[in-house]
């Protein structure tokens, strides 16, 4: 096991109705609020006037930033970085998923920042403030909620690139499974591959005696795909919620990967997928995922073995690991299938124009400056490529 710094301050306040709490919650942190949320769902839904009513009554001034679009954008980072300034609010009430909830962190970094927020993202500068940031949940995927982390879409350049830091943990995150029962099919399952995602790039490592965290992302990654069939068939299944949307929050606030390497590939290459094509994160790495697994289980097989009896559930002969291994990597892309997820690119309607261009720009090659991803197995383009080629 190696060294590790484990600090996770975000509070969750989880259960029914806890919504309507957030003004009486806020009222300690905040004198004005920007309310930053994504399309007109909130609006259709009822929580918008819900959320809007407990500010009132809390008597909280707010301002509202709408129209967060799934792999949030620059552009409308740079317009609520204004508005804040502007209006002088001094915290940030994302309503939404993940894209809502990175959208307001970058806002809230690009307050005081002198320059250009991009340029935060683009050098990994170190950043010295940011304007708390609070969450109501109503898509469980992205696991931003608990998370230091926000990645971001700079749609002129064609580029998405993550950011993270321990200031860009939200002050306080709602969660109530019953938002989440009106989410089509679709984003379900696109959300359960990302927090599954979340799970994988931490728990496959060459980082030895990490028994718990090892126990720990097996228990999390068997919740979700005990529960994830449930909320496909009853999206108003309350208790199975309770498990996806919880499995969610733990997958990515930092507990499961402490104290060993962790990987990152399979973000790395499916952000070139999101910044050009713009597909859903987590459709990306339903398809990405299985063929990583398959281009690299031969560099730490007996983890890929753990993996398949474990949590795929697999039994064989220990004398052919192989097989093992690929009957769970069969397992996996056979329950994204019945999740209704993609399986190859052109299900994305990706065509190999731009696999190599994709592959260059991962690991740095396309600005000549390339550094491989990935640390179970180090990736150059040229690998990257490869893993693209075997799902084309």
């Amino acid at each position: 096991m190696l060294n590790f710094d484990f600090y996770a301050p975000a509070r969750i306040l989880f259960g029914k109705g806890t919504q309507s709490q957030i003004g009486s919650l806020l009222k300690p942190h905040a004198k004005k609020v920007l309310l930053h949320y994504g399309g007109g769902s909130i609006k259709k839904s009822g929580l918008y006037d819900e959320v809007t009513a407990s500010l009132l009554e809390s008597e909280i001034p707010f301002v509202e930033l709408g129209g967060v679009a799934p792999n949030p954008r620059l552009s409308l980072v740079r317009e609520g970085i204004a508005l804040c300034r502007k209006e002088n609010v001094d915290l940030i009430l994302a309503v939404g998923g993940g894209s809502a909830i990175d959208s307001s962190k970058a806002i809230a970094m690009g307050v005081f920042q002198e320059g250009d927020v991009w340029d935060v993202y683009e050098q990994s500068t170190a950043i010295e403030k940011a304007l708390p940031v609070a969450v109501i949940l109503t898509i469980p995927a992205a696991g931003s909620e608990s998370s230091g982390d926000t990645v971001l879409t700079n749609e002129e350049k064609k580029l998405k690139y993550g950011y993270g830091s321990p200031r860009l943990r939200p002050l306080l995150s709602i969660m109530n499974p019953e938002l989440f029962f009106t989410l089509p099919k679709n984003q379900i399952a696109n959300g359960i591959a990302d927090m599954m995602s979340h799970v994988f790039e931490r728990y496959f490592t060459n980082t030895t005696h990490t028994d718990l965290t090892d126990n720990l992302c097996e228990a999390v990654l068997k919740t979700i795909m005990k529960n994830a069939p449930l909320v496909i068939a009853d999206p108003k299944n309350y208790d199975a919620w309770s498990e996806i949307g919880f499995s969610g929050t733990v997958a990515h606030n930092g507990l499961v990967g402490m104290g060993r390497e962790q990987d990152w590939a399979c973000h790395g290459m499916e952000h070139e997928l999101s910044a050009i094509y713009d597909v859903a994160h987590g459709a990306g790495l339903a398809v990405l995922t299985p063929a990583w697994m398959s281009y690299v289980y031969k560099d730490n097989l007996s983890m890929f073995v753990q993996f398949a009896v474990n949590v795929m559930g697999v039994s064989g002969s220990y004398r052919d690991p192989e097989a093992i291994v690929l009957e769970g990597i069969a397992r996996l892309r056979e329950f994204f299938n019945k999740l209704g997820l993609p399986a190859a690119l052109k299900d994305l309607g990706i065509d190999e124009e731009n696999l190599e261009l994709m592959a260059k720009k991962s690991t740095g090659a396309a600005f000549d400056d390339e550094s491989p991803i990935g640390s179970l197995k180090r990736l150059y383009w040229q690998d990257v490529l490869e893993i693209y080629k075997l799902v084309r």
